[in-house]
C-alpha cells in the first residue's frame, strides 16, 4: 500500500523537478533523479553528484565588511557527472539517440520504489527506422556500501534485432546551478573543481580524480561496465575530463548493462580499491538483496500507517525515506536544509537538522541520531572560535550555517544573530539522552557541549535592574523580525540550555568523578559556573503580555504594526523576495513558528491559556513563507483540540514537495519540512512528548481517518503504537516494563501484552 511513487511525465518541467523527487542517496552520496541520456541541448538540467560534506571555500564579498563579518564560506559541490549512459539505435552513419525526445515514445514511466530502495524508469521506444526495445533502467545508492552508486539496465528487443552502441562516460568537468533571481540559491562561483586525474586501472575501471580550488579536498569516482552479452566489442577512451567507454552489439535477446559507480573523498577513504574489486565480482542481485533487506529493516522501526487517505500515506513515506537517504552516518557529516537532492543553501547544514529532522531518527534509528550529534560534537572548537569572533569571552556559538564548522551566513541579522542555534543544539542531546538513557555519550560529549552552550548564554545576557536575565540583540527563527532584545524563543530555549547544563554535571560528577575532574581541568571550569547557571535559568525573562494574555515574540513585537496579509497580492509570497529587510523588520509579520514553536518544544514553561492565546495571535501574522511552519501549527492545533485546523496544515506539510506548493523543489526536497511531517503525526496527532519524567501521549484521530499506526524506540525498547477512534493501544516489543503516561494517566506496558486505552474522543479542550 502506497509503497511507490510513479510518475509518466515527460514535459521538460517536471523532469526537472523530478530530479529532485527520485533522487538517490544514502547519507554518503546523493545523485540527482536525472535522465541517463540527459535533456536536449539547451534546455535547463541540473545534474547533481553530491557527497555529504564535500565542500570547497568560496569568498565572500562586502560592499562594506565590518568586524566578525566570515572572509570564506564553505559550498557543496557538484562533483562529477557519473551518470551518463546514451544507447544508440541503427548502423554506423544512420545512428538515433534513445530519448524522450527522438524517435517514437511508445510507453514511459518512472517509479521510486520505497520499500525496497531502489527508482526504476522504463522507456518503450522506436526509431524512426522501425527499430524498438523495451529499455529498464534501475538505480541505487547503496545502504550497506555507501560509496556505490549502481545503475543496472535491461534491453530487450520487441520486433526483431536491433543495432545498439553504448556510450557510458565519467566526466569530471562539472559546475553547479546558480540563479541570480533567488537567494535561497547560490548566485556564483559554480565552477570550483579541477580534473586532477583521468585514468584507467589495470583492470580496466575507469577513474576520475577532481580537487577543490581552495579547501583541497580531492573526489574520486571509479567506474565499471559490464554488458551482458556474448561478442559486444567495447573500447575506452581517455581524455583530459573524463573517460568514454562505447560498447557495439547487435540486440537478439535480452541484455543487461551493468554501470557500478564508487566514489570515494579525501575526508574518508571509505573503499579500498581491494575492496572495489570485490564488490565488482558481486552479481547485481547481491546489491538488490541487501538493499531490500536494509530498508525492511528500516521500515519495520520507522514505518508510519494511515488507514483512510492514500495520498497522505504515500507522502509519509516519500518524506522518511528522502530524510534517510539524506542523513549522515559518519559523525563528519549532517542534513543539509536540501539533503542530498539539490543544490539549495550551497548544501549547508542549519538548525533544522535538531529541532525538525533529528527527532525521527531520535525515536527510530538511535545509532543515526548518535552521530548526527557527534558531529556537531566534532565542531565544538569551531564554535568556540566562533563565540571569540563575535566578542565573547568563554562560550561556543555554533554557526548559523555550515558545513566543516565555520560560519557561511554573510547576512547576520538572519544568520548570525540566530544564537538560539546554539540552544537548539544543546536540546537535541538532552532529547537523545531522554530517549535512549545514554548516559555514556553524555559523559564523554554532550555534557561538555552543554556547559559550553551555557557559557555563551553567560556571556550574552545580563541582570537588569529589577534582578531578570535578559538576552538582547539577537534574532529568533522568525527572519522577517531580526536583531531584537529578549526574544521569547531564545530565551526560554537558553533557560532550557542552562537548567541541563546543571543536571548533567551533577551527573557526571556523580557517576564519573574522574571524567568530572578532566572535564573541569580541560574548560578551565569553576563550579561555582554552575551556581550561576542556575540563578539565571531560574530568573530569564519570560514576559507575558497582561492584556493579550500572550507571550510577546520579543520586548518590541507587539509595538509595531500589523501588515495586512489579506490584502497583499499572492505573487508577493514569498516576502522575501519582493520588501526589502527593513520593510519587513518594522511590521508585526511572522515568516514562521517562533513563540508557537517554542511553545511546542517546552511546553510546561507556559499556561495552558498564555499557550492558546499565543497561538491564536501569532497565526493570524504568519505568512508561512517558510517550510518549517505548517508542522509547527498543525501539531499545536492538535495540542489544543482543533482536530481540523491541525488536519488541513498536515496536509500541507506532507505533499510539499510531491506538489511543489512552494515552486522550489528543483533546486532540492525541503528535509525540515519532511522531519516536520514525521512530528506532525508523532507529536502532534499522537501528542508525544518525552520529558525527564518519563514519555507522554495525548492521542487523537482526526475524522478524515480510520487509524494510524508507528513505531518507535524508547530507552532500548521498541513499541508499537495503533490509535483508533476508540483505542490507543501500545504493545511492547522487547525490554523490561515500561510505564508511561496518556491523558495524565499512568499506564505500565509488559513485553508482548498489549495495552488498550480507551480514548473515544476526548481531547485536551475537553479536559
Amino acid at each position: 500500500m502506497s509503497w511507490v511513487i510513479r510518475s509518466d511525465a515527460t514535459d521538460l518541467e517536471t523532469l526537472l523537478l523530478e530530479e529532485s523527487l527520485f533522487f538517490n542517496g544514502n547519507g554518503y552520496l546523493g545523485v540527482r533523479g536525472n535522465l541517463e541520456e540527459g535533456f536536449p541541448e539547451g534546455e535547463t538540467s541540473i545534474r547533481g553528484t553530491y557527497i555529504n560534506g564535500f565542500y570547497d571555500d568560496v569568498p565572500l564579498t562586502y560592499g562594506e565588511k565590518l568586524h566578525g563579518f566570515p572572509d570564506s564560506q564553505q559550498k557543496q559541490l557538484n562533483i562529477m557527472d557519473i551518470q551518463s549512459v546514451d544507447l544508440w539505435v541503427g548502423e554506423n552513419g544512420n545512428q538515433e539517440k534513445v530519448s524522450l525526445w527522438t524517435g517514437e515514445v511508445l510507453d514511459y514511466s518512472r517509479e521510486l520504489d520505497m520499500k525496497n530502495g531502489i527508482t526504476v524508469r522504463k522507456l518503450h521506444w522506436r526509431s524512426s527506422n522501425g527499430h524498438e526495445l523495451l529499455v529498464t533502467f534501475k538505480r541505487l545508492a547503496s545502504m550497506t556500501h555507501p560509496s556505490l552508486f549502481m545503475q543496472y539496465i535491461t534491453l530487450e528487443p520487441t520486433n526483431g534485432t536491433v543495432p545498439v552502441t553504448v556510450v557510458s562516460r565519467l566526466e569530471g568537468d562539472v559546475v553547479n546551478h546558480i540563479d541570480t533571481t533567488d537567494p535561497r540559491v547560490a548566485s556564483g562561483h559554480a565552477k570550483r573543481l579541477l580534473v586532477w586525474d583521468a585514468s584507467l586501472t589495470n583492470s580496466g575501471m575507469s577513474t576520475v580524480e577532481v580537487e577543490t580550488y581552495t579547501s583541497g579536498l580531492r573526489a574520486k569516482a571509479a567506474s565499471s561496465i559490464d554488458i551482458k552479452l556474448t561478442g559486444a566489442e567495447s573500447s575506452s577512451a581517455v581524455d583530459a575530463t573524463g573517460i568514454t567507454t562505447t560498447a557495439s552489439f547487435v540486440l537478439s535477446e535480452t541484455t543487461t548493462i551493468d554501470k557500478r559507480t564508487f566514489l570515494t573523498d579525501s575526508r574518508k577513504d571509505s573503499v579500498s580499491a581491494e575492496h572495489q574489486e570485490n564488490l565488482i565480482d558481486k552479481p547485481p542481485e547481491y546489491f538488490f538483496e541487501k538493499q531490500t533487506a536494509y530498508m525492511r529493516d528500516f521500515w519495520k522501526t520507522a514505518d508510519i500507517q494511515i488507514e483512510g487517505d492514500d495520498q497522505l500515506q504515500e507522502g509519509i513515506r516519500f518524506n522518511m525515506y528522502h530524510l534517510l537517504q539524506s542523513a549522515g552516518r559518519d559523525a563528519q557529516s549532517n542534513i543539509s536544509a536540501k539533503g542530498l537532492s539539490g543544490e539549495g543553501y550551497e548544501g549547508h547544514y542549519f538548525w533544522d537538522t535538531e529541532i525538525y529532522m533529528l527527532p525521527l531518527f531520535i525515536m527510530t534509528q538511535p545509532n543515526i541520531a548518535k552521530n548526527l550529534l557527534l558531529y556537531r560534537y566534532g565542531i565544538l572548537n569551531g564554535a568556540r572560535q566562533r563565540a571569540k569572533e563575535m566578542g565573547h569571552t568563554q562560550g561556543a556559538l555554533f554557526p548559523w550555517r555550515t558545513i566543516s564548522g565555520s560560519e557561511c551566513s554573510a547576512f547576520f541579522p538572519a544568520g548570525s544573530a540566530q544564537y538560539h542555534i546554539s540552544a537548539d543544539i544543546a536540546y537535541s542531546f538532552v532529547q537523545y539522552y531522554l530517549a535512549t538513557g545514554d548516559t555514556d555519550f553524555m559523559i564523554h560529549y554532550g555534557t561538555e557541549l552543554l556547559l559550553e552552550t551555557a557559557r555563551l548564554w553567560m556571556d550574552t545576557g545580563h541582570f537588569d535592574a529589577n534582578g531578570r536575565f535578559r538576552v538582547d540583540a539577537v534574532t529568533g527563527p522568525d527572519e522577517y523580525t531580526c536583531v531584537v532584545n529578549n526574544n521569547y524563543y531564545t530565551n526560554v530555549m537558553a533557560k532550557y540550555n542552562l537548567d541541563w547544563a546543571v543536571k548533567m554535571a551533577k551527573l557526571v560528577k556523580r557517576k564519573a568523578p574522574e571524567e568530572w575532574s578532566h572535564l573541569k581541568q580541560t574548560l578551565a571550569f569553576s563550579e561555582s559556573e554552575l551556581v550561576a547557571f542556575a540563578e539565571a535559568a531560574e530568573h530569564m525573562y519570560l514576559p507575558v503580555d497582561e492584556a493579550l494574555q500572550i507571550n510577546p515574540q520579543d520586548d518590541s513585537f507587539l509595538q509595531k504594526g500589523i501588515w495586512n496579509l489579506a490584502a497583499t497580492p499572492d505573487d508577493q509570497f514569498p516576502l522575501l523576495l519582493h520588501y526589502h529587510p527593513l520593510t519587513l523588520y518594522r511590521y508585526q509579520v511572522c515568516k514562521q513558528a517562533d513563540t508557537v514553536l517554542a511553545h511546542f518544544l517546552l511546553e510546561d514553561e507556559q499556561s495552558e491559556e498564555v499557550m492558546r492565546n499565543s497561538y491564536q495571535y501569532y497565526e493570524q501574522v504568519t505568512t508561512f513563507d517558510s517550510s518549517l511552519s505548517f508542522c509547527i501549527f498543525s501539531m499545536m492545533a492538535a495540542r489544543f483540540g482543533n482536530l481540523d485546523k491541525a488536519y488541513h496544515y498536515f496536509i500541507d506539510t506532507v505533499r510539499m514537495d510531491l506538489d511543489n506548493t512552494h515552486g522550489n523543489t528543483k533546486d532540492g526536497l525541503h528535509m525540515a519540512n519532511m522531519g516536520g511531517t514525521w512530528l506532525s503525526i508523532v507529536s502532534g496527532f499522537a501528542g508525544m512528548r518525552i520529558k525527564e519524567d518519563g514519555l507522554f501521549f495525548r492521542p487523537q484521530l482526526p475524522e478524515q481517518w480510520d487509524r494510524y499506526t508507528f513505531h518507535m524506540q524508547y530507552q532500548g525498547r521498541q513499541l508499537d503504537i495503533d490509535v483508533t477512534g476508540r483505542f490507543f493501544k501500545v504493545t511492547l516489543l522487547n525490554g523490561a516494563p515500561l510505564s508511561f503516561n496518556v491523558w495524565d494517566q499512568t499506564y505500565t506496558a509488559e513485553q508482548n501484552k498489549p495495552v488498550h486505552i480507551p480514548i473515544g474522543t476526548k481531547t485536551l479542550s475537553e479536559k
